[in-house]
């Protein structure tokens, strides 16, 4: 395997929701030619379909070999940086890159030995806020402001070109061994499971709504990229603050 390839079987296209099977059939000749072949479809409305083959125009193995889940949290397993596109500025405050600063940032994490997650969302409404959440930074291709919207396989194909561009001008930077890699999505999850329920059971909102403090939360712990040591500490940290609060309930229930 050539260091070139080794690094595109790091990246991987993830579909969110996607409505028209031909749009996955043409996203995927769109990375098949640009020397990629990962693909993760996230609750398809129809897929496998005669149309999706149709227009892959014998990019047959990626949809072969896609891979097919209920949620995005599952597509994003093993994946240490997530950029998600977006055509609109969501309500979601995450930092906003061009396709070209994505190419770069992917091809660096890729060539520590990360792996990486592009995703894309439904052809009408996009990426969901809940979906941007889940990634480290969200990705604007730069069309003009009274025309935004390209076609789902359209934005594929503009990231797919950067990457490849990018991957041809670049020497992959050795793999790291002296240094443990970002946890990936599955662990942050359990992780930002296991915060929320901390906080609430320490009362810290005080009958205020979570959401905002947990999406503020979330951005940092995403902008920090903590490691499964780090995560480790946090939790043990959480597990005390919880077992501290229990102890406090339990003396004020018994009124000492």
């Amino acid at each position: 395997m050539t260091a070139e390839s080794d690094l595109a079987a790091r990246i991987r296209y993830v579909l969110v929701r996607t409505s028209h099977p031909g749009n996955i059939g043409s996203a995927a000749r769109a990375i098949r030619t640009m020397g990629f072949d990962k693909m993760a479809l996230v609750a398809p409305h129809k897929f496998p379909d005669r149309e999706a083959s149709a227009l892959a125009a014998g990019a047959d193995d990626v949809l072969e070999n896609a891979t097919v889940s209920e949620g995005l949290v599952d597509a994003l397993a093993g994946t240490s940086l997530a950029l998600g596109l977006s055509a609109r500025r969501r309500g979601v405050d995450l930092e906003e890159i061009t396709p070209r600063e994505a190419a770069s940032r992917a091809l660096a994490a890729a060539g520590r030995g990360e792996q990486v997650a592009l995703v894309f969302g439904n052809e009408r409404t996009g990426l969901e806020n809940e979906e941007l959440a889940r990634c480290h930074a969200m990705v604007r291709i730069p069309s003009v402001d009274d025309f935004s919207s390209l076609n789902l396989s359209q934005a594929v194909q503009v990231m797919a070109y950067e990457l490849r561009v990018a991957s041809l001008g670049k020497v992959a930077a050795p793999v790291r061994t002296d240094a443990e890699p970002p946890a990936d999505a599955a662990r942050m999850e359990r992780f930002f499971e296991h915060l929320s329920q901390m906080l609430d059971d320490i009362d810290f909102h005080k009958g205020r709504a979570p959401t905002t403090i947990m999406l503020r939360l979330r951005k940092l712990f995403q902008r920090a990229q903590p490691d499964e040591r780090e995560l480790r500490v946090m939790h043990g940290i959480f597990a005390d603050a919880q077992r501290m609060a229990a102890i406090a309930n339990d003396k004020l229930k018994s009124g000492k």
